[in-house]
């Protein structure tokens, strides 16, 4: 049967996108071909254009896309890797027209039914030269490349971290992947009932329902498009030894793992311009100068990796990194705070200002919770003394302190998974069904009735978190409200890959981390509670509930109306019963900017934004 809702929302969703067609990456502008040729690795000369960025981590830990999950992958694979679609640099994921072609030569178009789409690759884009490619010079993209590169996310071999992209998404891929995992050796040359290559630069994917994400999984840089004589060169190498066909190219020697990476542009990138339409507000702040200039901009990227606040902040006062992500500790010194925090405006110092330093501030589709492992035999389970024991614990909780301390006051703190902004978000961010703290005397209640009166006979929890930042000073604060009500935690503080590892095996009965929404859709932070999607899924609570399950699997074929809503807010209603986190906060991200960058217009949504970036005196 026909959902002529989908239909409408799909075909208004593609038409306003295909005005987009000559822009990014199709469109030729005035052929400025920008700066010279990429470099060979090594150190820059003196004529070159250098970036000189932070990532406030100890870095990405694989390169390959279907093994990537993190933030941190995401930005390091997008320096190398692309997508078929990609955001509009200027625009934001909420605006409707964001998306845009990258390696399509336009948007693809769906058929009646909301089934089948259509992709027509844009020609003359070439993978990066290298020794995996006769004479070691990149070959041609073609279709086979992207249903290859699918398909990798369905070898259990390729440790792939996000297959819920694909479950129950494209027709017989799910089959496929029973089947070739069952085999003695996975084919990737059996075909699959909905992948269909055309010729060369066409080809034809057909879904099992018509799914309202799946243009915007599109741009995400798992599905990202690989080239297979590299990955059979290199086997286990290839996280570390990345071929794609982004502006920018990587060696291994260039990537000292948990210090740095060094990116040399792609001296063959395909035909991509900087954008020719700006709001006043970026005409304003000067990012029209390059419009119509090929990308990338500049020559070399380096990459300097910060586990620590305060050297990051060093090093961007010393010049040394263009722009910064301003720590808490660090706010006051860098900005004047005027009103209330409803209504709270902030003002740059006069010191930085007579620097030419810039400012920007960048509200985050963010979940920040305090998560707990269903399957923990301790902490977890949906009986009632387990529900109430972490019903108890969220309710110890102090989230104003911690925004206050931490963050500055600056946060929205809310009940429920989804972020403000998106429909589902709670009015005035306060759900009837809240057990957020702090709520002392409810909280030793709930305890008692789960049979551990002011804490006696519990167990002491193991609480996982990453080093870093103010973590310690954040997990002491954490440490102190759980032992208002007689509950004590031991501290994990550990690198953010451990604290990942140790979450996707389960070994963590209790975690902190943020979740940044991929899409801007309720969907897309409900499915961290979809049970097929457990550890090592998106699930990292291994929430598991039919009646969730079931709501959930039906609003992912439904596009936005009031009947979708009423169900997205049903099922926001259940998790806060259950109580499988605690939270949530949602950040709102400030960062420096040295007056060398041209260009910043900070994202966290996405992450193609490196090669828009220049460089002046």
């Amino acid at each position: 049967m026909t959902n002529n809702r989908f239909l409408r929302s799909t075909a208004l969703l593609l038409g306003v996108l295909a005005s987009s067609l000559i822009v990014g990456c199709n469109g030729s502008a005035d052929q400025d071909p920008g700066t010279g040729g990429g470099t060979e690795g090594g150190g820059a000369s003196a004529e070159e254009k250098v970036l000189h960025l932070p990532m406030r981590t100890d870095g990405p830990k694989s390169l390959d896309p279907v093994r990537g999950s993190t933030v941190y992958d995401n930005r390091a694979s997008s320096f190398v890797y692309e997508t078929l679609i990609q955001y509009a640099y200027f625009k934001r994921p909420s605006d409707a027209t964001a998306l845009e072609p990258l390696l399509l030569a336009e948007m693809p178009t769906v058929s009646e039914d909301g089934l089948t789409y259509n992709f027509k690759l844009k020609p003359g884009v070439f993978f990066h030269d290298d020794p995996c490619f006769p004479d070691s010079k990149g070959r041609e993209m073609k279709a086979e490349d992207v249903i290859y590169s699918w398909k990798r996310m369905a070898d259990n071999d390729n440790d792939p971290k996000s297959w819920w992209l694909m479950e129950n998404t494209i027709a017989g891929f799910d089959k496929y992947r029973e089947e070739q995992n069952a085999a003695e050796k996975f084919d990737y040359d059996a075909p699959v009932e909905g992948m269909k290559v055309i010729n060369d630069y066409e080809f034809e994917i057909t879904l099992q329902e018509p799914v309202y994400r799946f243009l915007y999984t599109l741009a995400m840089f798992q599905l990202a498009v690989v080239p297979r004589e590299a990955v059979e060169m290199y086997g286990s190498k290839f996280d570390l030894h990345p071929v794609g066909t982004g502006p920018f190219t990587l060696k291994e020697e260039d990537w000292v793992q948990g210090k740095s990476m060094v990116f040399n542009k792609n001296p063959n990138y395909h035909e991509c311009y900087y954008p020719t339409e700006f709001t006043p507000e970026d005409i304003e702040k000067g990012f029209d100068k390059d419009q119509g200039k090929r990308l990338p901009l500049v020559d070399q990227v380096e990459v300097t990796m910060f586990v620590e606040d305060q050297p990051m902040w060093l090093s961007f006062s010393a010049k040394d990194v263009d722009y910064t992500q301003v720590p808490a500790e660090n706010f006051d010194d860098a900005f004047t705070k005027r009103g209330r925090r409803s209504n709270r405006t902030f003002e740059l110092k006069s010191d930085y200002e007579s620097e030419d330093i810039s400012w920007a501030s960048v509200p985050l589709l963010d979940f920040i919770f305090y998560g707990f492992n269903m399957d923990d035999s301790l902490i977890g389970g949906y009986d009632e003394k387990s529900k109430k024991l972490r019903q108890a614990l969220c309710l110890a909780m102090d989230w104003d302190e911690r925004n206050d301390r931490f963050y500055n006051g600056i946060n929205i703190i809310y009940d429920g998974p989804i972020p403000p902004g998106l429909a589902g978000h709670p009015e005035g961010h306060n759900a009837p069904e809240s057990y957020r703290g702090p709520d002392i005397p409810r909280a030793k209640k709930l305890l008692a009735e789960a049979g551990y009166p002011d804490g006696e006979g519990l167990p002491v929890i193991e609480f996982y978190t990453s080093r870093g930042g103010n973590n310690a000073e954040q997990v002491e604060m954490l440490a102190r409200h759980m032992e208002q009500i007689g509950v004590k935690l031991d501290i994990k503080l550990v690198d953010f890959s451990t604290l990942i590892e140790n979450v996707n095996t389960k070994k963590a009965p209790f975690f902190s981390f943020a979740w940044s929404s991929d899409y801007p859709d309720a969907e897309n932070n409900l499915a961290l509670f979809y049970g097929p999607y457990e550890s090592p899924g998106a699930n990292h609570f291994n929430y598991k509930r039919d009646d969730y399950d079931q709501m959930y699997e039906k609003i992912r074929t439904m596009p936005p109306s009031p009947e979708r809503l009423k169900i997205v807010e049903s099922m926001r209603s259940m998790l806060l019963e259950d109580a499988p986190y605690a939270g949530s906060m949602a950040r709102t991200r400030f960062y420096l900017i040295n007056p060398r960058l041209k260009n910043f217009k900070p994202s966290e949504d996405f992450y193609n934004w490196v090669k828009y970036l220049n460089v002046g005196e």
